[in-house]
């Protein structure tokens, strides 16, 4: 590096950890780098950022970091293109990201548009453009800029829908998909208010995204409905207490998945295939569910399980023996005596149908 470049460097990073002088935002910053203990030294990450103050507090946070322990950090924003303005925020948020240094990537996600239950597709598509572009480039770990607040919001969204206890504790600091990528949320026992105070500090401007005022949609209800429970004097901490005792329950259950999937299968992942014994099916309900659902998950080309009602549908299929062939998530299930062969559709074929990057 030229002499004139280095200079160049040292001076943008010193106006960079400026930032950490002060007291409240090197606060926040410890709290932040406490979640990141698990994270490979010289590992290289990247984040997905939406330009919404959560995800620009996590850039900054998360570049001080890389910068302090010699990560590389690629920041990556998700056009939906379903806003007008999309375009121009993309190009805004871009622009922000550029204060602290860094570059942004914006991911286009091209195709029609949902017509109803907009933003739990472009979330799932959000997902996938994410994991494809990480594929290529052979990141292994992203970063989301979920905070509590969001714990919250899942668990009564969920609670809503007839989720069952995994869904309930189903955002946690950091999870794994399908072995091939962690996902780290080290906001997550954040407040937002907080978040608000560093990226207006830090960039001075985020992006206000309208829809978080439609009520049309089922989360924005939820979050009006939180904050009347703050204003009645919902005790968060007590909330907080309410979700880890049913994340460490979760994890009792998760502990017997394992145990069944281990005993009573067989599975070859390289070449996409599986046997499940008779005694895969013997298990009490849940474990059957969660056994099933991750396999399919596993060897499936969605990056999502199945619907609930219908792995539970599935299962009952199977069980009464009315049926020897089935087909959910991309995989074809076959018994064959006291066994179930499970196998992955072809994917080429299906990644096409359903419009998915070929990963």
């Amino acid at each position: 590096m030229k002499k004139r470049n280095s200079n160049v460097k040292k001076i943008s990073h010193k106006k960079i950890f400026k930032h950490l002088k002060e007291k409240k935002i090197y606060k926040i910053y410890k709290n932040f780098h406490k979640n990141l203990k698990t994270l490979n030294k010289n590992q290289n990450f990247c984040a997905a950022i939406s330009g919404g103050p959560d995800s620009m507090a996590l850039a900054f946070l998360l570049k001080c970091f890389s910068e302090k322990f010699n990560h590389k950090c690629q920041f990556y924003h998700v056009n939906h293109g379903i806003r007008k303005n999309s375009s121009l925020e993309a190009d805004l948020v871009k622009n922000l990201i550029k204060k602290i240094n860094c570059d942004l990537k914006i991911l286009k996600w091209r195709g029609k548009k949902p017509g109803t239950n907009i933003q739990s597709i472009a979330r799932v598509n959000r997902y996938k453009l994410i994991f494809h572009e990480m594929k290529k480039k052979g990141i292994k770990t992203v970063f989301f800029g979920h905070t509590k607040e969001d714990i919250f919001e899942n668990f009564f969204l969920r609670l809503v829908r007839g989720s069952g206890l995994e869904g309930f504790v189903s955002l946690n600091s950091i999870s794994v998909k399908s072995k091939e990528f962690t996902i780290y949320r080290p906001l997550i026992n954040l407040e937002k208010k907080d978040l608000e105070y560093i990226s207006r500090k830090v960039f001075g401007n985020y992006i206000k995204d309208p829809s978080n005022n439609n009520t049309e949609f089922t989360r924005v209800r939820v979050r009006n409905f939180l904050k009347f429970m703050n204003s009645e004097g919902f005790e968060s901490k007590k909330f907080n207490l309410t979700i880890e005792n049913l994340t460490e329950s979760n994890k009792t259950i998760n502990y017997y998945v394992n145990k069944n999937i281990k005993v009573n299968s067989r599975l070859d992942k390289k070449n996409s295939f599986g046997i499940l014994s008779s005694s895969f099916f013997s298990e009490p309900d849940e474990i059957v569910f969660r056994s099933l659902s991750k396999i399919l998950s596993l060897f499936g080309y969605k990056y999502y399980p199945p619907r609930g009602k219908k792995v539970v549908d599935l299962i009952k299929a199977i069980k009464t023996g009315k049926k020897n062939k089935f087909t959910l998530n991309g995989c074809i299930l076959e018994k064959n005596s006291n066994l179930l062969l499970i196998s992955k559709e072809n994917i080429t074929k299906n990644a096409k149908k359903h419009n998915l990057p070929l990963v």
